[in-house]
């Protein structure tokens, strides 16, 4: 029955915040943005097709997301700027498949910044 995952959204508890980190952490301005009060949903597209998307919304109560696996080109790189950010990122580890930092965004929600081999 299911095809494949549309969106992966987090909840978030300051959606301007938010939006800030993932605009510039994605490298993008989000495909679809719509704000509702003080909250709002952006959905982004990325290269490969998948979509990620943060909200805010009185149906959604906030509770830290768990781990998107990012795929980035500099692990290192994208480290410097969580960090950057005033965010938390682990010293990258290797493993014999990929190369990776587990991180949170400024939400508090766990990221983990992926390089596969």
């Amino acid at each position: 029955m299911v095809t494949g995952i549309d969106v992966q959204l987090y909840n978030v508890q300051d959606f301007n915040r938010a939006l800030d980190f993932y605009t510039a952490f994605l490298g993008r301005e989000p495909t679809q943005l719509h704000r509702i009060g003080d909250g709002g949903w952006a959905e982004f597209e990325l290269p490969d097709g998948s979509c990620f998307a943060i909200g805010k919304h009185e149906n959604f109560p906030w509770q830290a997301g768990y781990n998107i696996m990012f795929a980035v080109p500099d692990v290192d790189e994208a480290v410097r700027f969580v960090r950057s950010r005033g965010c938390t990122a682990s010293d990258p580890s290797e493993s014999p498949v990929c190369r990776m930092s587990f991180a949170q965004d400024p939400e508090g929600n766990h990221i983990v910044l992926h390089r596969r081999k």
